[in-house]
């Protein structure tokens, strides 16, 4: 078994909380509107220059995914899923997407939980944004992860595309945990081999197309992965940039880490430079990027600043992550 540190499941989470406060203050704005806030404010990290700190709903279910587990000592389909209800129907959420919030309105009113969950086609991107923690849970197990992966999605997603964009998430947070250097062609094609099944459109791109688009600029490689998939859904008709499509806002998100896997500040610029879904992409990219350098690599005094409303802030995070690291390895 690979050496993983406690560090690394912090920065999973702070990193997925971080990248998706960044993004949610500029959520389905323009790729010009983005690439001005990443030029003027990010890049030379300039703290002060907007009030931010609040994350959304793809670390909100993130975080209930890793409560659960703590709670649990495994992945339970059933816990988690009572979690989604609740947060939902406490009025909690901020940002839920559209599939979450019927599923968890459904659960509420007593469906069957294999009858709660949005049909086909619809394939937004929320079970990859909450699948990280799969990741962290299952990293040295593929069979495991690809299963808890596809069970979290189905409580709200039946669609298949939507079960392989959750197994990429997180079994791109499950690589990133290594020690070795990361070979993005290597990479690619155990994420190919994961998600295929699922989405063989997906796995396609993994495995013949994103190692090529690591090497374009953020501009160049948007005009690529934007299209990947999408064939007449309706995200296309209403997003700018990178839409809420569990397809093209995953491969974005890997080609944002797989271009600068050591840098976590430029991660979450590419995430967010095309505009659009940007809160969803920058929380993909930064909980990968995050398990991959761990809390060294995240600025400490930006992280500080995530919050949910006052609550689960920093130091509860941190707790949190730790909790799981411990759980994880209480029987190793």
């Amino acid at each position: 078994m690979r050496q993983v540190k406690k560090n690394q499941f912090v920065g999973c989470l702070i990193g997925q909380c971080l990248g998706d406060a960044l993004g949610f203050v500029k959520e389905a704005a323009s790729t010009a509107v983005c690439g001005t806030y990443v030029e003027d404010v990010l890049r030379p990290k300039k703290i002060d220059a907007l009030e931010w700190g609040q994350y959304s709903d793809d670390s909100q279910l993130a975080r209930e995914l890793l409560l659960s587990y703590v709670s649990k000592g495994m992945f339970d389909q059933k816990d988690y899923a009572r979690r989604i209800m609740v947060i939902f129907d406490k009025g909690r959420v901020v940002g839920g997407g559209f599939a979450s919030a019927r599923a968890a309105r459904r659960l509420a009113e007593g469906t069957r939980l294999d009858e709660v969950g949005e049909p086909a086609p619809y394939a937004g991107n929320g079970t990859a944004m909450r699948a990280a923690p799969i990741g962290l849970i299952y990293y040295d197990t593929p069979a495991k992860l690809v299963e808890a992966s596809r069970d979290q999605s189905w409580i709200t997603h039946k669609d298949k595309r939507c079960t392989a964009g959750a197994i990429a998430i997180a079994g791109a947070v499950a690589q990133a945990l290594g020690n070795d250097p990361i070979d993005a062609k290597e990479f690619c094609l155990k994420l190919s081999n994961w998600t295929r099944e699922y989405d063989p459109v997906l796995g396609h791109a993994l495995a013949n197309d994103l190692c090529g688009w690591i090497k374009l600029r953020p501009l160049d490689a948007l005009t690529k992965i934007s299209a990947v998939g999408l064939q007449g859904e309706f995200f296309n008709q209403r997003w700018e940039g990178i839409s809420p499509f569990v397809t093209t806002s995953v491969l974005w998100s890997l080609y944002s880490f797989l271009r600068t896997p050591e840098d976590y500040w430029e991660s979450i610029c590419a995430a967010i430079t095309p505009g659009g879904d940007v809160d969803t992409t920058a929380a993909m990219t930064g909980a990968i990027s995050g398990a991959r350098v761990g809390m060294e690599g995240i600025p400490h005094d930006w992280a500080r600043r995530v919050t949910d409303r006052g609550e689960w802030e920093y130091d509860e995070l941190v707790r949190l992550a730790e909790q799981c690291y411990e759980t994880r390895f209480k029987h190793s």
